[in-house]
């Protein structure tokens, strides 16, 4: 949000480092009221209220940031200057290591044949020659004598005889002869007394006739123009030839230029660097259009950024595809929603409300498209003396079996839970009551089931009043906790009805205690909040429940004008065989009548025939008045607003659009597979998706369903409503389940005849339920059974080995007395000796006497081989036992 209108509360609380209470507490010293929430907005004016007195909250938490930032770079130049040292100390190392000199080896020239030199190698000699080899290692730049002249000196008669000596001797000098080497020494210069003449080098002056011929050849030819032809009409060029110096140009005087050229030079030169040159309109168009195109393309990439930081979504998106647009975690966003005290699920749809806040807490904002087609829609706005007294529309809520449709069962005196599948309602009903003093009121009656959160959310939206039911013989359970918070979320007035006081476990004092622990105190407590004590089965206390909402109501003032256009929303919507497809509305304002141009979410249509809650046939409806009507093009969603056109043509043009950007949602939010996906299902092995086509007779029994089954997804089994809708099981939804590899499950609705064949025909499971948690549990018991199961080792029995026979050719056979369980001869056996597994592995034969035996149980002898095993010995334990597989759960 922007600074110039209102900013979140919690955005305040972080940047000044303060509680919400101390927030709350300074506003309201200076006037100012504002809702204690996290999530709500204060104008600027207060920002500036808390800005003032909590200055230095925020002083002192920007000192402590700046002492943590210079700690963290004090130690990071620590680390540096520490990396820098021991690089410095490495390179010197290096350059150590690098400047020790290596002593170089003696190098091979050839081979001596010493044979014949023997005798004649002298004996003074042979002891002095390992002093010399030494030497010659240690002298790299020596010279060396060639081989073949050492060859020839040791072959020569000339060389000395060897004279008697000891055998020692004869070794030593045989051993140690090697080759001498004549040392030169380097003398330096010698100076021989000649000098040399540099002169010679020197480049003479070119003389008068080599400069002729170089300007000769250097001198351009010039082509003149001569209307004679023939021999003559080179005479002109062969005497300019001959005469070189005649036709030279003359010497051109260079003059200084006058003070009025320099200031038009730099004049010109300013006035093309600036592009107001005449000489250059070119360049200057050029640069314009390079500039031109620039800022274009910086421009794009600029709106581009934005245009990234903007959600385009519907209302009432859910909170995987909020997460798939923000390209961050679901439990990233569920998490930010519990810091704001929102509870939420991956599935749960979000509201405007609650969408803002998220995306404002990860830096993005909120563009709902609907509301460019909303502002078609025309507004009128109505005169307060128009305005006349309407019937209170009044939600009834509470915990499954409750007993909420009894009590209206008993209001309108009649058995709606008596057609109810299993005793529990599954969709939205709206009822409007007579009572005895002539005065209306309308009921909503919604479902307590834990899948019907989007129901109850719809019901609160659409009333004035909420009527939460508890059993007396029961506690305050999840789904009333969840419908009181619906309720206030709506800020709509609450009025608890405390049903089954009539049963003898009856503790009407204890709901209330636990009612004043949520921190809501009823009247009887010394609350605000009005609570009665009724019996729908015997009507106690009814009358005076109803004369509280009339009581409310009339505090309320609920007015509105019933002269205009109708206005109002969708309560239900199902298809019906014979009539089609049939919507349960909500008139909030205007008469609807029959013939006029309804739209309705995405449908649209002419009103045909109009019914009440009893079926009888009526023409018009005023507010608060519930209808079913018929005529739309299709079931509209539950929940979805509806308005009345005076032209068709609009109306379809709105619908028309509303389907293309609801199209254009769904590619935007479908998660596609990536990777890091890819690489998560090959590292679980079994990764398993279950495909499931969705059909219902109402849209809110649908949408239920499907939030349940999402809910049931887990990392190894993903559960995937690859389509959803209302009406019978038609042979396109058989053909889909066909190529998708899915299931069809029907809730309260049956397929076609031709559908039935399709399905037997192509082998498609098809299953109608009536009940929703018989759907979920189903469904729940096949995904388990998808699961790979799990194998458990279960140990069978022990044998102890008594005795060892060997048997050629066959090997040793173990003689065994079962002590524990029993021995089968298929399951795997360990041996065990001093506590310590020597093998695994399995039996050859397992024999009781001389027959084969299936299993031994305890107490008994036996004889066993082990397969590929012999090393056994008396003392040994054979244990036994079964792999089996044991049937995985959901997490």
């Amino acid at each position: 949000m922007s600074e110039t209108k209102t900013i979140r509360l919690n955005k305040a609380l972080r940047e000044l480092n303060i509680s919400l209470d101390r927030a709350i507490e300074h506003l309201a010293s200076k006037g100012h009221e504002v809702e204690s929430r996290p999530t709500s907005k204060i104008t600027k004016q207060e920002y500036e209220f808390l800005l003032d007195e909590f200055q230095t909250d925020r002083s002192k938490r920007e000192a402590s940031q700046e002492v943590s930032e210079e700690k963290r770079k004090e130690k990071e130049n620590l680390r540096l200057q520490l990396e820098k040292e021991l690089e410095e100390k490495r390179i010197e190392q290096e350059r150590i290591i690098k400047a020790r000199s290596s002593i170089t080896k003696p190098k091979m020239v050839g081979k001596i044949d010493l044979s014949e030199t023997k005798k004649a190698a002298p004996k003074p000699k042979a002891k002095e020659e390992p002093v010399k080899a030494k030497e010659e290692i240690a002298s790299p730049s020596v010279e060396t004598e060639p081989v073949a002249q050492v060859e020839k000196k040791l072959k020569s008669p000339e060389s000395p005889q060897k004279t008697e000596d000891t055998p020692t001797e004869a070794a030593t000098s045989e051993t140690s002869s090697t080759i001498q080497t004549n040392y030169k020494k380097l003398s330096g210069l010698k100076a021989t007394g000649q000098t040399i003449d540099l002169k010679q080098f020197e480049k003479k002056p070119p003389t008068a006739a080599q400069k002729e011929e170089n300007d000769r050849k250097k001198r351009r030819k010039r082509i003149t123009k001569d209307p004679k032809s023939g021999a003559g009409a080179g005479k002109p060029n062969d005497k300019r030839r001959s005469n070189p110096k005649s036709n030279s140009r003359p010497a051109v005087a260079k003059v200084e230029p006058t003070e009025e050229e320099v200031q038009k030079q730099i004049r010109e030169t300013l006035e093309k660097l600036q592009g107001k040159s005449n000489k250059s309109k070119g360049a200057k168009y050029r640069r314009e259009k390079r500039d031109s195109h620039r800022q274009k393309t910086d421009d794009e990439i600029a709106q581009q950024e934005a245009e990234s930081k903007i959600l385009r979504v519907t209302e009432f998106v859910t909170v995987g595809e909020v997460a798939t647009l923000m390209e961050v975690g679901s439990t990233e966003i569920i998490s930010a929603c519990m810091s704001l005290g929102i509870m939420v699920t991956m599935n749960q749809r979000l509201d405007a409300e609650t969408l803002s806040i998220v995306a404002d807490e990860f830096g993005y904002e909120v563009e709902f498209v609907t509301t460019d087609i909303e502002d078609a829609i025309e507004t009128i706005e109505d005169n307060p003396e128009d305005l006349i007294p309407r019937a209170p529309i009044v939600t009834v809520m509470g915990h499954v079996d409750h007993g909420k449709t009894s009590l209206l069962d008993f209001i309108r005196e009649e058995n709606v839970i008596a057609g109810e599948s299993g005793g529990i309602t599954q969709h939205i009903d709206a009822y409007r009551v007579e009572l005895p003093s002539g005065q209306h009121i309308t009921f909503l009656d919604t479902p307590g089931h834990e899948a019907f959160t989007a129901m109850r959310a719809r019901g609160t939206q659409v009333t004035d009043l909420v009527i939460i039911v508890i059993a007396a013989d029961d506690d305050v359970m999840p789904q009333t906790k969840e419908a009181i918070s619906h309720a206030q979320a709506a800020g709509v007035p609450i009025i608890f009805a405390i049903n089954k006081v009539d049963l003898p476990n009856a503790n009407p004092e204890k709901i209330k205690e636990k009612l004043a622990s949520m921190n809501l105190l009823v009247e009887d407590w010394g609350g605000k909040i009005q609570s009665q004590d009724i019996s729908a089965k015997t009507g106690t206390g009814v009358l005076e429940l109803l004369e509280k909402v009339l009581l409310e109501a009339e505090i309320l003032e609920l007015k509105a004008n019933p002269n205009r256009l109708a206005q109002g929303t969708v309560v239900e919507a199902l298809l019906d065989k014979g009539r089609g497809y049939v919507s349960t509305i909500l008139v909030e304002a205007g008469t609807l009548r029959i013939g006029d141009y309804l739209l309705a979410g995405q449908h649209s249509g002419k009103i045909k025939a109009m019914f009440n809650e009893r079926g009888t046939i009526i023409n018009e409806a005023g507010p608060s008045v519930p209808v079913a009507v018929l005529g739309l093009d299709g079931a509209p969603q539950a929940g979805d607003k509806f308005s009345v056109f005076e032209d068709e043509k609009e109306a379809k043009q709105i619908a028309a659009k509303r389907t293309q950007l609801q199209r254009e949602q769904s590619v935007r939010t479908q998660r596609h597979i990536t990777l890091d996906e890819i690489g998560r299902r090959i590292a679980l092995g079994d990764f398993q998706e279950l495909n499931i086509i969705l059909k219902g007779d109402v849209d809110g029994s649908v949408e239920a369903l499907t939030d349940s089954f999402q809910k049931l997804s887990t990392e190894e089994i993903q559960v995937n409503i690859i389509h959803k809708g209302v009406g019978a099981i038609t042979e396109s939804d058989v053909l889909l389940a066909s190529a998708s590899d899915a299931i069809i499950i029907g809730f309260n609705v049956r397929p076609t005849g031709n559908a039935r064949q399709l399905a037997d025909k192509e082998e498609i499971d098809i299953r109608n339920y009536s009940i929703i948690y018989d759907a979920i549990n189903d469904v729940k018991d096949a995904m388990e059974g998808m699961l790979s199961p799990e194998m458990k080792e279960e140990i069978t029995g022990n044998a102890e080995i008594r005795e060892t026979y060997k048997i050629s050719k066959v090997g040793t056979i173990a003689g065994c007395m079962v002590t524990d369980g029993k021995i089968i001869k298929n399951a795997g056996i360990r041996l065990i000796r001093d506590g310590v597994v020597v093998f695994t592995g399995v039996l050859a034969s397992l024999k009781r006497f001389k027959d084969d035996a299936k299993e031994v149980s305890k107490g008994y002898d036996c004889g066993m081989q082990i397969k590929n095993y012999n090393d056994i010995k008396e003392g040994d334990i054979i244990e036994c036992y079964q792999e089996i597989a044991v049937k995985k759960k959901l997490k």
